[in-house]
């Protein structure tokens, strides 16, 4: 019998109350891309201390789009994070882009960004520092744990909603309230 292959693109991974790991405690990271040979994803709830105007002054790009200024550029995940990462509604084609579904996409390449500084971006964006990533099968044995639930996406949880609230809503999408959840797994 074979078993069908786990596919969590375009999902929320919420971390459960039991992970205690100093990077991915307490986060939910949405998966862009999820195969036999790994998974790629972004933490979309937790900031840096370096704002998107910041960033685009390092960058050398005059950010013309003022409610943008004071947005957090977010911790995506400790891998490669030296480098930017954009979740973004689509919009144009820029040269290393992974469109995940109608409405999300991921990029890696600075044309975005330039695209966004003058105006002709994408209206809907989350940068972020670095990516998480999983060798394969490490996530779904990270799920059998009990490290992480799961859920479909809802871009409005990423791009909507206040950074705080976005652990809670992505719980939401389950019918759970964080209050309901125990650190600790159980057994029957």
């Amino acid at each position: 019998m074979d078993i069908p292959e786990l596919n969590l693109s375009n999902h929320f991974l919420i971390a459960m109350p039991s992970m205690l790991d100093p990077v991915f405690g307490g986060t939910v990271v949405y998966l862009c891309e999820h195969n036999d040979r790994g998974a790629l994803g972004m933490v979309i709830n937790k900031p840096t201390a370096i704002s998107m105007h910041e960033l685009f002054n390092r960058l050398e790009l005059k950010l013309e789009i003022a409610p943008l200024f004071d947005n957090p550029v977010m911790f995506g995940g400790p891998v490669q994070d030296d480098r930017g990462f954009v979740l973004h509604s689509p919009s144009g084609s820029f040269s290393s882009m992974l469109k995940v579904t109608d409405d999300i996409t991921f990029t890696t390449s600075r044309d975005v960004l330039e695209a966004v500084a003058s105006g002709h971006g994408p209206h809907r964006l989350l940068v972020s520092i670095g990516y998480a990533g999983w060798s394969a099968g490490q996530l779904e044995e990270e799920i059998g744990q009990n490290g992480w639930l799961t859920v479909a996406a809802d871009p409005s949880v990423i791009f909507d909603l206040p950074i705080h609230e976005r652990y809670t809503a992505a719980l939401g999408l389950l019918g759970i309230n964080p209050a309901m959840l125990s650190p600790g797994a159980g057994r029957a």
